[in-house]
C-alpha cells in the first residue's frame, strides 16, 4: 500500500509536528490516504547505533531507491560534537544504556563506539535519503507575498569596513586535483610517511566509470597565519570579528578549523595552558563554551577562565550569538552556520552583533576560498547598488546536484587530519597514483566523490526547469578549479542530450555567476542557479533569504531518480532559540509554511502512485488554503499574545476545511468536511483565545533531544476545542 512517510526530527520542527501532524492525519484519513511517521531525529539515530531503536534513517534510504518513495523530510539536527554530547547525555539520564562519546578512541572498543558515532553526527540524514537532485524554488504564492508585504533588506554604511576574509591560496579550492575514473575500479587513500612507513587512511573505496574523484588539502601552517592576519586586521581596522564556517555538514574538517582559530584568538592563553586543558579532555574544536563549561574541574580553572576574558578584552572585538547570555562567535562550533550567517550579515547592511548588542561593521572570516567570493560579490553589490528590494527583485530557483551523495566535502569518512609529513596518494587498484598531494602534521586532506548518473540527471534537471519557467540557468562552474573543470566537461557532453532551442543556459565562475543574477534581480528578472552540492545549500538560503527574509517558506522537491519523491520543508535549519522560547514562554515561533508547501506535491504523488483522486483533491485545496493563509498573513509572529505556530496550524485547518467543503471534484470529501469548516469558523476566537491563553509560562516538554510524547502533545495541542473538531473528523 503507498504511504505518505512524514518525518520525526528534531528541535522546533518536531514541536510543530505534534501539532501539525494530528491535523494532517485526519484530513488524510478522511481521503484514504496513508500517513506514517519514521523518527530519524539525533536521539532516534544514536538509539538505532546501539541497537536500542529501528534504523529508520536505513530504511528510509532504503525506501528512496524505489519508485514508491513519497518522503516529507522536515530539517534535523545535522550535530556537531557538542550536540551530540548533550543528547548521549540527556539519553543516559533518561535510563538508555548508551556509552559516552570518547575523546579519543586508543582502544578497539573506543573505535567501535567512535565509528557508531560517526554515523549519526554532522550531515548524516541527507546523503542516505537524497536519492535524486534538487529543486527549490519560493513558491509562486510567497513571492507575491513578499512583493506585498516586503521585509527591509537594511543598506550598507557609506564608507563600510564590512568584507570577507579568505585564504586564496594554499586551502582546498588552491589544491584540489581531480579526476574522472575511465572504469570501474577500488581504489585506497594511503599515507606515505616522511619516515619511510606506509599509512592506510581508506582501504577500499569502490568508485564506478565516470565518476568523478577529487583530492585536496587545508594546509594547517597557512591556514594559522591566515588566522593571525584576519585577527590582527579585525583589531586594526575596529571592526567585529566573525568566523562563518559549516561544522555541522563538514563535520570532519570545519570543526578542526574552528579549533585552528579559538586557538588563534587566544593564542597566549593556549601557549600557557594548552597542556591543562589538554589533560582535561577541554578541545578548541568544541568551541570556546564546551572549555569554560569545563574548566570547573580543574585546580587552576578559574586562573584560566580570568585569562580567556583578559583575552576577549585585549583582542579584536568579537561578533555574538547571543550578547545578553556571552555567547560569542567562537562559542559552538555549529551556532554560525555559513550558509545561514552570511545572508543575514547582508540583509542587515553587513553589520552584526557585538558584546554589547549593538551593531557594528564586521569582517567575516571564511578561510576556505571555494564560495567565499560569492559573499564578497553580494556585499560589494550592495555597497555600490543599494539594497535588494524585496518588493521589486526577480527570484532565484536552485537546481542542486546532491543525488547519491555527491559531493559531500567534509561529512564523509575520507577526509582526515593529517598526523605526521608525508604523501597522501590515491591508488588504483594497480598502483597507479591518480592524486597525490605532499602533506605536513595537521593538514587535513580531503577527497569526496560524484557519481555520473547524477550529473547526467542534474543536467536534465536544470534544462526541464529552464523550459518550464522560461528562465535562463547558469551552471555556477569555475573552469579554473580542478572539480569544477571536470563537470564542465560532462555538462557539456550532456547538454546536446536535450532541447535547449530557445533557452540562455550559461557557465559561468561563482563570481561572475553572481554577479550576473544580481543585475538580474535588480531590475526584476528570474535566473536558476545550478550549482553543485555545497552551493546548493549556500544559494538555497542566501537568495531566499534576501528576497523572502527568510529560507524557511521554500519549495524543495527532490525528484528521486528511481521515480519516487522526496519533499523538503525549506531550508530552514532546527531553530534552537526556537525551543528555548517554547519552554520558557509557551511560544513557539517556527514557521511552518514548508511543511505545508512540501505536503502539496507529496500528496499530488500520492494520487499519481496510488491511483488516488482524492488525494490530488487533498494536494489542490492544501494549495489554495496556503494561499488564503498567506494573505490573511497567518504566519506566527514574534512576540507574546500573536498568533504562534499553534494559531497558524489552526488557521490553516480552518482553510484547508473550507476549501474542501466548497470543492465540487469529490462530493464525499464536500460533506464529509462542510460540518468541520462550520465548527471551526463558528469557534474561531474561542480557539485563538485558549492557545493564546498558555502563553508566557513555561512549557515542560520532558527533554530536548527526547521530549516526552505526552507532553509534548499536551504543550503543541493546548486548545480542547479545536482538538475534539479534528477529531469528529
Amino acid at each position: 500500500m503507498s504511504s505518505i512517510i512524514y518525518t520525526h526530527t528534531d528541535e522546533a520542527p518536531l514541536l510543530a509536528t505534534y501539532s501539525f501532524l494530528p491535523i494532517v492525519e485526519a484530513y488524510a484519513a478522511k481521503a484514504g490516504v496513508n500517513v506514517e511517521t519514521r523518527d530519524i531525529s539525533v536521539a532516534a539515530r544514536i538509539l538505532a547505533q546501539f541497537g536500542l531503536a529501528d534504523d529508520t534513517l536505513g530504511e528510509l534510504g532504503a525506501l528512496a531507491k524505489t519508485p514508491e518513495a513519497n518522503i516529507v523530510k522536515l530539517p534535523n539536527v545535522s550535530a556537531s560534537i557538542p550536540q551530540l554530547k548533550a543528547a548521549i547525555k540527556e539519553l543516559q539520564e533518561k535510563g538508555y544504556d548508551v556509552p559516552d562519546y570518547p575523546e579519543s578512541a586508543e582502544s578497539a572498543a573506543d573505535q567501535e563506539v567512535r565509528a557508531k558515532y560517526d554515523k549519526v553526527k554532522g550531515s548524516a540524514v541527507n546523503p542516505v535519503l537524497r536519492e535524486g537532485n534538487s529543486d527549490r524554488r519560493a513558491p509562486l504564492s510567497v513571492k507575491n507575498y513578499a512583493k506585498a508585504h516586503p521585509h527591509t533588506n537594511k543598506p550598507f554604511a557609506e564608507g563600510s569596513k564590512t568584507s570577507v576574509a579568505t585564504m586564496g591560496d594554499n586551502d582546498f579550492a588552491s589544491n584540489e586535483k581531480s579526476v574522472t575514473m575511465a572504469a570501474d575500479d577500488t581504489l585506497r587513500i594511503v599515507l606515505d610517511t616522511a619516515a619511510g612507513e606506509q599509512v592506510v587512511l581508506k582501504d577500499s573505496l569502490p568508485v564506478l566509470a565516470g565518476e568523478i574523484v577529487d583530492g585536496t588539502k587545508m594546509e594547517a601552517a597557512h591556514l594559522q597565519a591566515f588566522l593571525a592576519n584576519a585577527i590582527a586586521k579585525a583589531k586594526s581596522d575596529d571592526v567585529l570579528l566573525s568566523l562563518h564556517l559549516k561544522a555541522t555538514m563538514m563535520k570532519v574538517s570545519d570543526p578542526i578549523i574552528f579549533g585552528h582559530a579559538v586557538k588563534a584568538y587566544f593564542k597566549g592563553v593556549f601557549q600557557q595552558y594548552g597542556a591543562d586543558l589538554a589533560a582535561a579532555g577541554l578541545s578548541a574544536n568544541d568551541g570556546l563554551g564546551g572549555i569554560l563549561s569545563g574548566l570547573g574541574a580543574l585546580s587552576n580553572g578559574e586562573e584560566i577562565r580570568a585569562a580567556f576574558e583578559a583575552a576577549l578584552a585585549e583582542g579584536p572585538r568579537l561578533s555574538y550569538v547571543n550578547s545578553d547570555k556571552g555567547i560569542t562567535n567562537l562559542h559552538v562550533p555549529s551556532d554560525v552556520i555559513v550558509d545561514a550567517s552570511m545572508p543575514a550579515l547582508i540583509r542587515n547592511g553587513g553589520r552584526l552583533w557585538g558584546a554589547d548588542g549593538a551593531e557594528d561593521d564586521t569582517l567575516a572570516v571564511i578561510p576556505d576560498s571555494s564560495y567565499a567570493g560569492v559573499y564578497q560579490a553580494v556585499i560589494e553589490d550592495c555597497k555600490q547598488h543599494g539594497p535588494l528590494d524585496p518588493a521589486t527583485i526577480g527570484t532565484v530557483p536552485n537546481v542542486g546536484l546532491m543525488a547519491q551523495a555527491a559531493e559531500e566535502y567534509g561529512s564523509h569518512d575520507k577526509t582526515f587530519e593529517i598526523t605526521q609529513a608525508g604523501t597522501v596518494r590515491v591508488l588504483g587498484s594497480d598502483g597507479t597514483v591518480l592524486i597525490e598531494h605532499d602533506v605536513e602534521a595537521g593538514d587535513i586532506w580531503r577527497a569526496c566523490q560524484t557519481k555520473d548518473i547524477p550529473v547526467q540527471d542534474w543536467v536534465k534537471l536544470a534544462v526541464t526547469r529552464a523550459r518550464a519557467s522560461d528562465t535562463p540557468a547558469i551552471f555556477w562552474l569555475n573552469e579554473s578549479r580542478a572539480h569544477d573543470a571536470e563537470l564542465i566537461k560532462k555538462v557539456n557532453a550532456y547538454l546536446p542530450d536535450h532541447d535547449t532551442s530557445g533557452l540562455e543556459i550559461r557557465i559561468l565562475s561563482p563570481e561572475l555567476a553572481t554577479a550576473y543574477t544580481l543585475e538580474r534581480m535588480r531590475k526584476g528578472e528570474d535566473t536558476i542557479s545550478v550549482t553543485g552540492n555545497v552551493l546548493r545549500d549556500y544559494n538555497t538560503d542566501l537568495f531566499p533569504i534576501i528576497e523572502l527574509g527568510t529560507s524557511a517558506k521554500m519549495l524543495s522537491v527532490v525528484p528521486l531518480i528511481a521515480g519516487g519523491g522526496l519533499f523538503e520543508t525549506g531550508a530552514g535549519g532546527s531553530a534552537p532559540k526556537h525551543v528555548q522560547q517554547l519552554v520558557e514562554e509557551n511560544y513557539l515561533r517556527w514557521d511552518s509554511l514548508g511543511e505545508f508547501f512540501a505536503l502539496v506535491p507529496s500528496l499530488e504523488k500520492y494520487a499519481e502512485q496510488a491511483d488516488a483522486p482524492a488525494a490530488r483533491v487533498l494536494a489542490d485545496t492544501l494549495d489554495r488554503a496556503t494561499g488564503t493563509f498567506l494573505n490573511e498573513d497567518r504566519s506566527p509572529g514574534r512576540k507574546l499574545g500573536t498568533t504562534d505556530n499553534r494559531g497558524s496550524h489552526f488557521y490553516l485547518a480552518l482553510y484547508w476545511a473550507e476549501e474542501l467543503a466548497a470543492q465540487t471534484d469529490d462530493a464525499a470529501l464536500a460533506e464529509a468536511f462542510g460540518p468541520l469548516a462550520k465548527t471551526l469558523r463558528e469557534n474561531e476566537s474561542v480557539i485563538a483565545d485558549e492557545l493564546i491563553a498558555v502563553q508566557g509560562k513555561p512549557a515542560d516538554i520532558g527533554g530536548y533531544y527526547l521530549p516526552d510524547p505526552e507532553k509534548t502533545s499536551a504543550v503543541m495541542r493546548p486548545s480542547k476545542t479545536l482538538n475534539e473538531a479534528i477529531a469528529s473528523l
